[in-house]
């Protein structure tokens, strides 16, 4: 793979001709990748990808109006043509009393190593031998009949920021993976399952025949599912998908959302979400976190805060437009790409384990579902209204007895975070993480 590095000094050149150029302030994201994928199906090599990009985006601001450009032609000429089309498009366009830059003494004054860099990176040869470990290991579980295939992947992405306010800075991360998705049974009884893991550095990566014999082994178990009547039970969230509670508060506590009046959690600021002890916490400036990053999207330093504490939400996640409708400051908290605007977005999300185990937490449900696979959405957050489709195993007696699919699971989630257990098995495997989590008196739908 080529040298990807980031290149502050190039984009601060190019933010002040914007500003020469007439715009009152102006900020640049450029992002520059480069990656390789390996692919295995049937014990058959289906191939290895490359992709390189260059992206630019520049937001240019005059007066209260805005406008974002953005180009993978980085010669300068083009760049000139850049320019100039988004100095005319920000004359032209339409008000917002609240966009604009940070405050200068809101920006990053020392962008901190937060160790996202692998040094060396896979060849093609390694990536595809990963694959095909993955995939064998997957078809040897007894009762696996085909396969979608096994992957790998690796990648490296050099991320600039600058601004008119005086920030400028960068900083390099890699990414790797391995995934494969199997299929068990025949005919008309087939069941799918998967399994896939990601790191920024490659010895931080499961071992490849974990990845796939896991895959298989979660296939296998879902044959001959049945269906269950429908009722109210409690309902367990493995750890695949519990990750998607905190997810969902982060959506819910958006400034975006706050400051448009969407959100059935607009008027819970100070107020008891969960209950008592239960924490979730975004960390941006975790070491080797899959979401880590020193600076936001607006060149806004991050912390670890404890968005919720002991139950209680503490705090919205603002970017500075947000910010500036609520009369706050931003919480560094800002998402971008290079043509869209910033927003509020999570970081290292994640809810801190509980004090029981995962046994004990299905222990004592006579009956109750445990859900491994979710499809489709249903969820107003105006009103908390959820529901989701659902497959997994039906819980008996404190046990998982047989799998069962075609499911329904609903609720109001504001209920649903006020009746959550979590469990004491919380791993940081994605970007956003949750241990078990048993929620009591869901609605199942079934036959």
């Amino acid at each position: 793979m080529s040298e990807q590095k980031p290149d502050p000094d190039f984009l601060s050149d190019f933010v002040a001709k914007a500003c020469k150029a007439g715009a009152d302030a102006a900020d640049a994201i450029m992002i520059d990748s480069v990656s390789s994928s390996a692919s295995w199906r049937m014990g058959r090599n289906e191939g290895v990808e490359r992709a390189e990009s260059g992206d630019l985006g520049l937001r240019v601001l005059i007066g209260h109006g805005q406008a974002i450009v953005s180009s993978n032609d980085l010669q300068t000429t083009a760049l000139n043509e850049l320019i100039e089309r988004a100095v005319t498009m920000a004359r032209n366009a339409p008000e917002d009393p609240h966009c604009g830059l940070p405050e200068s003494d809101q920006l990053t004054q020392e962008v901190i190593d937060l160790d996202l860099a692998d040094s060396e990176m896979p060849s093609s040869a390694t990536l595809l031998e990963l694959a095909a470990l993955a995939e064998d290991a997957a078809r040897a579980v007894d009762g696996v009949t085909n396969t979608e295939g096994a992957g790998s992947n690796a990648g490296k992405s050099a991320i600039t920021l600058a601004n008119s306010a005086g920030f400028a800075g960068g900083y390099l991360a890699t990414n790797f993976g391995i995934s494969a998705s199997v299929i068990a049974g025949s005919d008309t009884q087939m069941e799918r399952d998967y399994e896939y893991c990601s790191a920024h550095h490659f010895s931080d990566l499961e071992p490849a025949s974990d990845i796939g014999q896991r895959a298989g082994e979660r296939a296998v178990r879902r044959l001959n599912p049945r269906k269950a009547k429908s009722q109210q039970v409690p309902v367990v969230f493995d750890p695949r998908l519990s990750g998607g509670f905190p997810r969902l508060l982060a959506g819910l506590i958006s400034g975006a959302a706050i400051a448009r009046g969407t959100s059935v959690l607009k008027d819970k600021m100070d107020k008891q979400l969960f209950a008592i002890g239960v924490d979730i916490i975004d960390d941006p400036l975790r070491e080797r976190g899959l979401s880590s990053r020193p600076f936001d999207g607006e060149g806004v330093p991050g912390e670890l805060r404890k968005i919720v504490e002991n139950g209680v939400l503490t705090t919205w996640l603002l970017d500075t437009r947000s910010a500036r409708q609520l009369k706050l400051r931003s919480t560094g908290h800002a998402v971008r790409g290079t043509s869209t605007p910033p927003s509020p977005g999570p970081t290292n999300l994640y809810m801190s384990p509980g004090e029981i185990s995962r046994d004990d937490l299905i222990g004592n449900i006579n009956s109750g579902f445990y859900v491994t696979e979710m499809m489709g959405m249903s969820f107003n957050s105006l009103t908390g209204d959820y529901s989701r489709g659902a497959s997994g195993f039906w819980i008996e007696n404190g046990e998982l007895a047989h799998p069962v699919n075609e499911m329904t699971v609903a609720g109001n989630i504001e209920d649903m975070f006020l009746k959550l257990t979590p469990a004491d098995d919380l791993t940081f495997r994605y970007g956003v993480n949750a241990p078990t989590l048993r929620v009591d008196g869901m609605t199942v739908a079934g036959v």
